[in-house]
């Protein structure tokens, strides 16, 4: 009885609409990481290697203390690379969903509230005295 009411609850933990949103989004996350790190691998870093003469900015402001090695360059590339999928995201995600859903809103008006029984009413003698005129 037990195993019966948790697999019940996981059923409806995973047919819940956020949960199928979020798996779609990671699928869609992960298909669209490879579009950006294209787009980071064939422009950017190619214009980084002609600005500071080096393949990225992981290579850029690395230094020694006391046997410790440091780069500034790879928290700046990370950095990089985050607003560039943040970037791409919202432009080409984000952007023409909300746009989409703006038209939809536009084209939808709400359906009117039910009439009430005494407003059914009132309807139907409205009605019959305008037929009973000549």
């Amino acid at each position: 009885m037990e195993a019966t009411h948790m697999l019940k609850g996981f059923k409806e933990f995973v047919m819940r609409g956020n949960v199928i949103d979020l798996a779609v989004a990671v699928v869609i996350g992960a298909a669209f990481t490879k579009i950006v790190g294209a787009l980071v691998d064939g422009l950017i870093n190619p214009l980084i290697a002609a600005i500071f003469g080096k393949a990225d900015i992981s290579g850029v402001w690395n230094f020694d203390v006391n046997g410790a090695h440091f780069s500034i360059g790879l928290i700046l590339q990370a950095a990089l690379n985050f607003l560039f999928v943040a970037a791409a995201v919202y432009f080409f995600i984000v952007m023409p969903l909300n746009k989409l859903a703006e038209r939809r809103a536009r084209g939808q008006e709400p359906e009117p509230d039910p009439l009430t029984t005494e407003q059914e009413l009132l309807t139907e003698i409205r009605d019959l005295l305008r037929t009973r005129q000549p």
